[in-house]
């Protein structure tokens, strides 16, 4: 059993969410082990790692690099998010091109999700109308709720708002977009003791 010792790890803002039951599990296995959580930018964390600033890294993307290894630990999914009081609140479904006139609120950084849907609304020659940027995705949450305009989000960090009923999200016809989530380590370098047990609490809490 582990006895001391450190592990550091690299997360975003929503990824971190992740990590919350992964290191609720690991502090009951190895309460002497200190957990660090280390906020960075996602495309910043496997550089972080090459140069042993952390020790594993969490991404919902896949770094293609030769130089890290690369887990699947978990599944989710971005989803639209509407006011309670919204016309397509109530709706069973809506394509991309019912939300032509709406106004979103986005995140002020880029990421490949949201290209992804920038680029199905272009595709259905739909605008998509970004007026306001935001920069957290509580802040957007909170605008949602308030009613502010429609937003994508991961699934994860709105199951709370949901459960509570402060808005609503409704499934979009041509956008399914998964987000599998990794965890990411160096292939070439032994991990730490701390670090090799939080992955394997990790891969044991498998949630996909």
């Amino acid at each position: 059993m582990l006895e001391r010792g450190k592990v550091t790890v690299g997360a975003n803002e929503t990824t971190a969410l992740y990590l919350l039951p992964v290191i609720k599990q690991f502090r009951q296995r190895y309460p002497r082990v200190r957990v660090a959580v280390k906020r960075s930018l996602s495309r910043e964390i496997p550089s972080a790692l090459l140069r042993y600033e952390i020790d594993l890294g969490v991404l919902s993307y896949n770094p293609q690099n030769p130089d890290l290894e690369a887990a699947v630990v978990s599944l989710d999914e971005l989803c639209l998010i509407v006011p309670n009081h919204h016309p397509l609140a109530q709706a069973r479904e809506v394509s991309v091109r019912d939300l032509g006139k709406e106004s979103f609120i986005a995140h002020n950084i880029t990421s490949p999700y949201r290209q992804r849907v920038i680029e199905t609304f272009a595709r259905l020659r739909t605008p998509m109308n970004m007026d306001v940027e935001m920069p957290t995705v509580e802040t957007i949450k909170k605008s949602v709720s308030m009613g502010l305009g429609l937003a994508f989000a991961p699934r994860m960090c709105v199951e709370d708002e949901l459960a509570r009923g402060e808005f609503m999200t409704v499934p979009v016809k041509e956008l399914h977009i998964q987000r599998k989530l990794r965890l990411i380590y160096r292939r070439h370098a032994e991990l730490s003791s701390a670090a090799r047990g939080f992955l394997e609490v990790a891969k044991g809490l498998l949630q996909i």
